[in-house]
């Protein structure tokens, strides 16, 4: 089939791409070359939202995974130009093109600090930044995008703290799993006062599971994209100690983002479950095991 995946030289792009090579796909990506390196991938620009579709003609299935995602950047109108009108424009011109299959990325960031675990249409969405806002207009859109194309199949991830290979280019907005592994390497770990705050992680070889199953979907439909348990950052540091045979002990730091900081996430993957099937197989030690014996845990 013909793909395009936007953000493809990003994290989470880059490795859905890979996966569709082995699988055969004749693929595209947007991104650029200071990210990921994608051999067998024509790059086709940056901009996603303006893209030359003569280059792809027809498209089986799009994977949107380019955003703004920093959070800490306050510019609503950029972000909202990238993101919402952005992601508005790509997918009306790939149904223009014959595309049938839209899998893009949502974020539980839009949960904000609503209690957790994260239920889909009953948790309320109380987005704290510009970003988290940002998707939550990008769903709104999508539900009426949906609703009026009945024979488009559109799946929206909300993806809860991904690792694994290929963060490493993300620099501090890498996850705390690698900034946490980094810094242990030679001293030991700053975290905020007292270690308890709580995050699910999910493994990236779980996300491109849930994104290929997620282009198997039977109907439009927006699921968590989680593990399903959330670690403190206490007991990640255990882990990592374990992992990279360390012995460091957390110093503990104020936290300057009181108010704006998410202290608990954790999402319910029974919807995920029952709309594409997905069932997370890597938990939290077994994923950081596999991050490291693939040798991009540490950068030494």
């Amino acid at each position: 089939m013909k793909v395009l995946v936007t953000g493809g030289t990003g994290f989470i792009g880059s490795n859905i791409v890979s996966k569709l090579l082995k699988e055969g796909h004749h693929v595209f990506a947007t991104g650029i070359d200071s990210e990921q390196k994608l051999p067998n991938v024509e790059i086709i620009g940056y901009d996603f939202a303006n893209l030359d579709w003569q280059k792809i003609s027809k498209l089986d299935i799009l994977f949107h995974q380019a955003a703004i995602n920093d959070t800490a950047l306050m510019d609503r109108e950029l972000m909202f130009k990238v993101n919402v009108e952005g992601t508005n424009k790509l997918f009306k011109k790939a149904i223009e093109n014959g595309c049938k299959k839209i899998i893009y990325a949502s974020s539980t960031a839009i949960y904000g600090n609503s209690p957790a675990p994260y239920i889909e249409n009953k948790t309320p969405i109380k987005p704290l930044n510009p970003y988290a806002e940002s998707k939550k207009l990008v769903e709104e859109f999508v539900i009426k995008f949906a609703k009026q194309h009945h024979d488009v199949i559109i799946v929206g991830l909300r993806y809860c703290n991904v690792y694994g290979t290929g963060e490493e280019k993300k620099g501090k907005r890498a996850t705390m799993i690698y900034q946490l592994a980094q810094q242990m390497l030679n001293g030991n770990p700053r975290i905020f006062k007292y270690g308890e705050q709580k995050r699910d992680y999910i493994y990236i070889k779980d996300v491109v599971k849930a994104n290929m199953l997620a282009a198997k979907a039977k109907q439009s439909c927006i699921v968590n994209c989680g593990y399903g348990k959330a670690t403190t950052f206490n007991e990640l540091i255990k882990i990592l100690n374990s992992v990279l045979e360390t012995n460091r002990v957390p110093e503990y730091i104020d936290n300057p983002y009181l108010g704006k900081y998410q202290d608990y996430t954790e999402c319910d993957m029974s919807l995920a479950r029952k709309m594409i099937d997905f069932v997370p197989e890597f938990d939290i030690v077994s994923g950081i095991q596999d991050y490291y014996d693939a040798g991009f845990l540490v950068q030494k």
